[in-house]
This record gives structure tokens, C-alpha cells and sequence, in this order.
């Protein structure tokens, strides 16, 4: 079958790993089944995979992907979760948690093979494409505001980064849910999408906001780091689920974390429960995910090198 893998780690230059081609069929195993994908979106765990973040040398050629739609072997309509272990169903009861394409192979294939209790069902009201957007980015930003955020409508949050994938969720399904959300980006374009997706504003990045905020969504790291922190009521909440600009900021804040009480909480993805959740929500009030771009699998290479490059607001989907 057609796929898009990597067949090496490169930390400087992801993309020199990744090539497409052909690569085995996934076989039968008990307890798990195949999916017929139709539509696989691009985040950015995905360019961290090509650098060997999570990834050895030993797993090597692995198909990427997280996210997919498609169809079961009965012909249904169906949307995989990609987090594999955390339950026991399909693996042994001590396996630690994983993600496609840390342990098993990804979906920019054909097919997809994964333990049965992860596939949920397909809202109608959702194309393959829309679907395959929400098993990573769109759980991710749905845990942070719902989850850990603590936030009810009304309460005003900061969406560091607006067109990443995940920050670009938490702007619709924040505004969706009855939230103020203030989001910040470098580029003119992006903050005026950001307002147009439902922010109540969108400054250029680092800047003051009106006012400060309960919750602050995180993902691009220490870049904007000390801005969070700096964003927040006292007693406020700030959620992180991932550092694309690196890992170690040039002020901690801890002063400010401390006197002003604020909570730090890490995110890491979401559970079945959670997704069922979000595509029920989004299919109940019209939420839809924002695509950037659609692909052929064939030319997954783009695709990758947008995201590479920051160049897009929402999501890279790629269909077979």
C-alpha cells in the first residue's frame, strides 16, 4: 500500500527523513481492526517524529500520522483515536501509553490497523476531512480549555500562537463554548482570522492585552512564556501541551507563578471519552475545523513543508 514514512532520523533538516512509497499492508491481529482511511491530518508531532522525538532508529520505516477518518472493515463511517495502551484493550495490561507512530504504524497509508476499542463513530454531519482534524490538535485544545483550563463561559482565556493547529482550536471551540478568547500572533493575516473564528481580539505577539486573563492556552513555548505568565489573573491557569519555539525560556517567572498563585498544568492529548465528546459537540452546534490545506497522499511533501514553515492557519489534511 501507498504510504508516506519515515525511513531515517534527521534532527536539523525532518524532512530529508520522509519518503513516500510502498510499504506493507498491516496484518490481522486479534482484538484489532483495519480502517480504510480516507482522509489523515498533519500536526506537528509528525515533524518531532522525523527528528527521532519519541522515535528510534530501532522502529524505523515508520508510516507517520495520528489522526484519520475512514471507513471499518463492515463498511462504517468511523474516526480513530490515536492514543494506544492507555486502557489494556488491544495491548497487554502493563504497556505504557503511546501514540501512532511511536510504537505502531501511523495512518498516511491506505489502511490503518489499530485495537478495536479505538474507533468511534463518524458524525454524519462531519466530512472525512473535517473528522480527520480532531483525534490530536482539536482533543488536545479540547482537554486544555474543558479539562485542565477549569474555564465556564464567561471567563476570559489567551490563545498564545493563533493558526497552529491546536491554537486555532481552542480559539473555535472556546468562542463556541461561551468564552472571551484573546489571541496573539506575529502575522497581520492570522490575528485577522483569529477575530473572524470568534476572538474577541488578537494582538501581535507579546503584547499587552486589555486586560489579564483566567487561563492562558500554551503551545509555542518559551517564546512566549513569560507573556503567559504575565497574562494571568492572579490565581489563574496556565495550560501547556507543547513548546514549538523550544523548551527552556529565558525567564521562568517563578516569582510571579508563586506570589500570584497561579497553577501551571501540562496537557498531553485527551481520552476516548473526551473525543466522543468533542465530535458530539461539534456536530450538535456546527463546529467545524479550520483547513488550511487539502492534499493527495501523494504529495504529503508539501504538506510537511508548510508545516515546517508556519505557513498555514489551521490544518494540512492529506486524503487517499
Amino acid at each position: 500500500m501507498f504510504a508516506a514514512y519515515a525511513a531515517r532520523i534527521d534532527r536539523d533538516q525532518p524532512l530529508n527523513g520522509l519518503e513516500l512509497g510502498e510499504r506493507p499492508a498491516p496484518g490481522t491481529r486479534p482484538g484489532w481492526t483495519t480502517v480504510n482511511v480516507k482522509a489523515a491530518s498533519l500536526n506537528h508531532h509528525d515533524l518531532w517524529s522525523l527528528r527521532g522525538v519519541g522515535l528510534g532508529e530501532e522502529a524505523l520505516p515508520m508510516i507517520l500520522g495520528c489522526d484519520a477518518a475512514g471507513t471499518d472493515q463492515d463498511g462504517n463511517e468511523v474516526v480513530v483515536h490515536s492514543v494506544i495502551g492507555q486502557s489494556g484493550h488491544g495491548v497487554g495490561p502493563d504497556e505504557p501509553r503511546s501514540i501512532l507512530t511511536e510504537r505502531y504504524q501511523g495512518t498516511f497509508a491506505e489502511q490503518v490497523t489499530v485495537p478495536a476499542w479505538n474507533v468511534l463513530p463518524k458524525p454524519k454531519e462531519l466530512s472525512f476531512a473535517e473528522a480527520a482534524c480532531l483525534p490530536t490538535a482539536w482533543l488536545t485544545a479540547y482537554r486544555m480549555l474543558f479539562t485542565n483550563a477549569g474555564v465556564r463561559p464567561g471567563d476570559s482565556v489567551l490563545v498564545q500562537g493563533a493558526g497552529g493547529g491546536v491554537a486555532t482550536a481552542a480559539i473555535v471551540l472556546g468562542a463556541a463554548a461561551g468564552l472571551r478568547i484573546f489571541a496573539t500572533s506575529r502575522s497581520e493575516d492570522k490575528r485577522k482570522r483569529a477575530v473572524e473564528l470568534g476572538a474577541e481580539a488578537a494582538l501581535p505577539t507579546g503584547e499587552r492585552l486589555p486586560q489579564r486573563v483566567d487561563a492562558v492556552i500554551e503551545t509555542v513555548g518559551a517564546a512566549t512564556w513569560s507573556h503567559s505568565v504575565k497574562s494571568l489573573k492572579p490565581g489563574g491557569t496556565l495550560v501547556i501541551s507543547g513548546a514549538t519555539s523550544g523548551f527552556n525560556p529565558e525567564r521562568t517567572e517563578l516569582n510571579r507563578i508563586f506570589f500570584l498563585e497561579l497553577k501551571v498544568v501540562g496537557s498531553t492529548m485527551g481520552s476516548k471519552d473526551e473525543l466522543a465528546s468533542l465530535l458530539n459537540f461539534c456536530a450538535a452546534k456546527g463546529v467545524r475545523p479550520v483547513i488550511d490545506t487539502t492534499l493527495p497522499l501523494d504529495r504529503a511533501r508539501e504538506g510537511f513543508a508548510k508545516l515546517a514553515e508556519g505557513e498555514m492557519f489551521g490544518k494540512v489534511v492529506l486524503t487517499v
